[in-house]
């Protein structure tokens, strides 16, 4: 007898991270994702169409704005996203089982709140988190999964904790969550992943669904305590570093003059590995960025360690450019740790992501990017280069998505064993 797959619908899904990890553990099954930028939802359609071989995958992601929830549960035609039947005729009469997802996090990120000039306080995604559950109360799942940053245990857009106001609206939604959202907070390094990424993991348990009974023998209050008390620990392991993940990528290293190819500009020589490996070219640097980033690779691969404090590479950074900057603009990975955090911001520049090896004098490049996220090699990311950077360091690392899947699981056996 074929194990029972649960349904999903996948919400703010950018280029698939999170629900790439639930397909690869196994037990779940896409109804539909919302994706509303061109190309992410691009990526995410190619992606369940040749891997996950789901025919129908133009129509299962919905490039739509989630704030116009009506129209994109009942359908909508327009100039800018085109059409869709909605999510309501793409579930037809199935349940959905599980919602997951989380709103953008760049109004919640403590780097964002430091470069915007008014902490982020006006961003409109600091409530994305209501079109969420609109679409959670519509379909009234018995699960979700709500993951985002660590800042947002400290954002207060209007002087109210935003834990508060989402802690709130679930529960009026009728679905149990942690006590303290600092209990859900974990680092993916924790579990395998080759970067430190704070992220925080909100589980949704439907309080109707396992209401509290003295012959009851799954509750909701009791999944959740299972979950983070147990569950989610269990899926703890050894750290991997930056070495494990990329070391054995090809090697690209500086030319000696500029190429020209397509209308585009090449600091370092191409190498030809596409029939093996996509997106693994550098972007462009100047031979001045080139000689900072070999300097400190070398100046941390020799044990000298002249430019690891923040001060010395503010410092060093005046010094090469004559600009000044609250916050350091370098850093290079370090080959026996793990990375630090893959950020979207990483679209912009590879300062603070330069590869560790001093010879090859460059950032890292998207598959490395991607590597470090834990997207599989044949993850094919669509688009503009940029695009490409800014969709995976917006993602969830897939493997630390399918450990969730996996403990979401475990709960669910254990409830369809013990009835």
């Amino acid at each position: 007898m074929a194990k029972k797959k649960y349904n999903t619908i996948d919400l703010f899904c950018g280029c698939g991270g999170l629900l790439d990890g639930f397909m690869q553990e196994g037990s779940y099954n896409t109804l539909a994702c919302v994706e509303w930028e061109k190309y992410p939802s691009e990526t995410l359609t190619n992606r369940l169409a040749t891997k996950w071989k789901h025919k129908n995958a133009q129509k299962e992601v919905i490039r739509f704005d989630i704030q116009r929830t009506e129209e994109l549960i009942n359908g909508f035609k327009d100039k800018e996203y085109g059409e869709s039947v909605g999510l309501e005729k793409l579930v037809n009469d199935k349940k959905v089982d599980i919602v997951i997802g989380g709103p953008p996090c760049q109004a919640y990120s403590l780097a964002g709140r430091i470069r915007d000039e008014h902490g982020m306080r006006n961003d409109y995604r600091n409530y994305l988190f209501e079109s969420y559950i609109k679409i959670v109360s519509h379909f009234k799942p018995d699960f979700f999964v709500f993951e985002n940053v660590i800042g947002m245990l400290s954002a207060a857009p209007d002087g109210t904790p935003i834990v508060d106001k989402i802690r709130k609206a679930f529960n009026e939604a009728g679905y149990a969550v942690i006590e303290d959202f600092k209990d859900a907070l974990y680092d993916v390094a924790d579990f395998g992943i080759p970067q430190h990424r704070h992220r925080v993991i909100i589980l949704g348990v439907r309080m109707d669904a396992f209401p509290v009974k003295e012959e009851a023998k799954h509750t909701y209050k009791s999944i959740i305590k299972s979950f983070y008390e147990k569950i989610m620990p269990s899926m703890k392991c050894e750290q991997k570093t930056v070495r494990d993940t990329i070391a054995d990528l090809p090697k690209i290293y500086p030319s000696k003059v500029i190429i020209r190819n397509g209308g585009r500009k090449y600091s370092h020589t191409p190498i030809s590995c596409d029939d093996v490996i996509t997106n693994h070219s550098p972007r462009f640097h100047s031979e001045r960025d080139q000689g900072v980033f070999k300097l400190l690779g070398e100046d941390i691969q020799s044990g000298r360690n002249q430019y690891v404090t923040i001060d010395a590479l503010k410092e060093l950074y005046t010094k090469v450019t004559g600009k000044k900057s609250n916050i350091h603009k370098y850093y290079v990975l370090r080959w026996d740790e793990p990375s630090n955090t893959i950020p979207a911001h990483l679209y912009k520049d590879g300062m603070r992501h330069i590869h560790p090896d001093p010879e090859q004098a460059r950032s890292i490049t998207v598959r490395e990017a991607a590597r470090l996220q834990t997207f599989a090699d044949d993850f094919v990311f669509l688009g503009p280069t940029m695009a490409q950077y800014k969709m995976i360091g917006n993602a969830v690392p897939s493997l630390f998505a399918k450990k969730i899947a996996l403990a979401l699981d475990k709960i669910l056996n254990n409830i369809s064993d013990n009835g």
